[in-house]
């Protein structure tokens, strides 16, 4: 008998994809959350999974519990990365350096 995949499979997956774009593109709390929901899917499947293991295959949702793990420490990196250019104002700098770099080249 072949094994079936475990419920929410292809959604932790999806999470877990996402859950980068949503890092990168919104200071690391959009990664946070979706890569926080995947993670609590993926331990539900497990459960799932431990109760009937003859009937599952849990080596998707392992690997997808792990691209979610990685996903949720670099949303807290970046949220810490956040907070440090927030309060020491270096991304008034920032923006700052960079406005000065566009006048620059857009007066040549």
């Amino acid at each position: 008998m072949e094994k079936q995949k475990l419920p929410n499979e292809q959604v932790i997956m999806i999470l877990g994809i996402v859950s980068y774009i949503g890092c990168c593109c919104t200071s690391g709390f959009g990664g946070l959350v979706l890569s926080g929901i995947g993670l609590y899917l993926a331990k539900k499947a497990t459960e799932t999974y431990n109760q009937n293991p003859d009937t599952y295959s849990i080596k998707g949702v392992n690997t997808w519990k792990i691209v979610n793990l990685v996903a949720f420490i670099l949303s807290i990196l970046t949220i810490i990365y956040y907070i440090y250019m927030k309060v020491t104002g270096k991304d008034i700098e920032q923006q700052e350096q960079l406005e000065e770099l566009m006048r620059q080249f857009s007066n040549r």
